[in-house]
């Protein structure tokens, strides 16, 4: 797994050997405790970053949503939407030497980190090192698990253990991600509100019948460009 600093600094936050999913969550909170929090962080749209939840929402970018995070996922392939990233990840590739076991193969990443923050001048950095140029995030990483708050325009409702929330005397499934979660309703006309989790917006609610209509991941990303916005952080 690979956390790049998505700003001007190109910095490799983290280079390290996984098995499986679990140890994600604990590796980014590692980074962010060090590094500090981020205003964004673009992935692409595999596990665990993204799920086939509504709005393509998981776990971990649940709590990214609730640390004030925004996620951006790219468009299913445009990997140049996160080009910086991905010439960084060729840069490894060309690089890295075969290792007999996964703690050598850890040693190679961490040569690897070293050379690439320390040693290898940029050209789009004027030939600086990221090293040179990096800076750590001046959000820190909250003492106290955050909580979300909706403004009084909006009707607030909790996912309720099977996937739902109540409304007008119906139960309406939404998702398992956002289970013990709140949820805001905005009305946008007469007949439907929209559902926002935090500020992304997951679906339109038909108030009288309580027909879901999602906000389908095109309709989030049509503005994306397909040079790089500034990020934050650009984990693979």
């Amino acid at each position: 797994m690979r956390i790049m600093n998505g700003s001007a600094g190109r910095y490799l936050l983290r280079c390290q050997a996984i098995e499986n999913t679990e140890r994600v969550h604990a590796i980014f909170e590692a980074a962010f405790r060090e590094h500090g929090l981020p205003e964004a962080i673009r992935t692409d749209n595999g596990a665990p970053f993204a799920s086939s939840a509504l709005g393509g929402l998981s776990r971990l970018a649940v709590w990214w949503i609730k640390l004030g995070i925004a996620h951006e996922r790219i468009q299913a392939g445009h990997p140049e939407q996160n080009g910086r990233h991905e010439r960084m990840h060729r840069t490894l590739k060309q690089d890295l030497r075969p290792a007999e076991d996964w703690r050598a193969q850890q040693r190679e990443l961490d040569r690897f980190r070293q050379d690439f923050n320390h040693l290898r001048p940029h050209e789009a950095l004027d030939m600086q090192t990221p090293a040179a140029v990096y800076q750590p995030s001046l959000r820190p990483y909250p003492a106290r698990r955050p909580e979300i708050e909706y403004p009084d325009t909006m009707e607030v409702r909790t996912i309720k253990s099977h996937d739902h929330f109540r409304w007008k005397k119906k139960d309406i499934f939404l998702t398992e991600v956002l289970w013990g979660e709140p949820i805001g309703l905005l009305p946008i006309n007469k007949e439907m509100r929209m559902i926002y989790f935090a500020h992304p917006p997951l679906a339109r609610l038909h108030d009288a019948t309580g027909t879901l209509f999602p906000i389908k991941q095109r309709d989030k990303i049509k503005n994306l460009p397909n040079k790089e916005k500034l990020s934050g952080m650009c984990p693979v």
